[in-house]
């Protein structure tokens, strides 16, 4: 018997931090000044969306979901978040690759510029791509004179700013999901003779598929919900610019109830996403 199973509680077997790797009592009951302020974190988090769920004026319910004005900004704010997730896809997964996958100088500075629009204020950013896409912009006034395009106020300017503030969310994803997986099957694929690019189409992206599917829903959900941005660089248009987010808002400077239906749309689609990715967080978790 070793010095550990003669020290072990009940008669020399082994402690239950010895056999499972954490200390006795762990799952125990918690102790009261952890408890209640985590029963009044809870209360915090649910007492919004469930005052949103008894205030909710259910008898018109319907009639404010069929109007014109509803249908028409959920209509624009499916189709742009829609838009700017695949410009998400397309542009961001290359962009999380580089970052997990090649070493150059300045990629931690690479990778924070990245993340910037996740704690950047959603009007700054605006404001930022006004400066930088607009018609006297950086770059927006050669749009404008060599292409004639111009993106403010225009439907196509509110798939560029939810583009901007969703793309961190999916390249976060997508970067984990690559440093998580084995770099070895890539490596048989080179001594097989696929360049990096065939390695990456035929062997890399099946393998982190789930992690980019779950980044896509992130950056959807995340692109459906912009507000800041989208009034800032394209402006509340009725049928071209105003999504659903800013159709709450303004409904709710002339009718509440209308916010309120709208506000529970809104819900509804987050509640989907969290259902959506929650095997996959509970497996990350376990």
């Amino acid at each position: 018997m070793t010095p550990l199973d003669k020290d072990a509680p009940g008669g020399g077997r082994p402690s239950a931090r010895g056999r499972r790797g954490r200390p006795a009592g762990v799952r125990g009951a918690p102790p009261l000044p952890l408890l209640l302020p985590a029963l009044a974190g809870l209360a915090f988090l649910l007492l919004p969306p469930a005052a949103l769920l008894v205030r909710a004026p259910w008898h018109s319910l319907p009639d404010q979901l069929t109007s014109t004005e509803v249908w028409q900004a959920l209509r624009l704010s499916l189709l742009s978040a829609t838009a700017a997730t695949a410009v998400s896809l397309v542009l961001g997964v290359p962009l999380a690759w580089l970052l997990a996958r090649t070493e150059f100088p300045g990629r931690g500075l690479v990778r924070a510029l990245v993340t910037l629009p996740l704690v950047l204020p959603p009007v700054v950013g605006g404001v930022a791509l006004l400066l930088a896409l607009g018609r006297g912009g950086v770059v927006g006034q050669w749009l404008d004179a060599w292409f004639g395009i111009t993106l403010p106020f225009t439907t196509a300017g509110v798939v560029v700013a939810e583009s901007f503030v969703a793309m961190p969310f999916l390249v976060i994803s997508v970067e984990g999901t690559l440093r998580a997986a084995d770099p070895r099957y890539e490596e048989a694929a080179a001594t097989l003779g696929a360049s990096r690019f065939t390695a990456f189409r035929r062997v890399t992206l099946p393998l982190i598929a789930p992690g980019v599917a779950a980044g896509a829903v992130l950056a959807w959900a995340r692109a459906l919900g912009e507000f800041g941005a989208t009034i800032t660089f394209a402006g509340n248009f009725p049928g071209r610019t105003q999504t659903m987010p800013l159709a709450v808002y303004l409904a709710l400077q002339n009718d509440p109830a209308a916010a309120i239906a709208l506000s529970l749309v809104l819900l509804a689609v987050s509640i989907a996403v969290l259902a959506g990715l929650r095997d996959r967080w509970m497996t990350a978790a376990s």
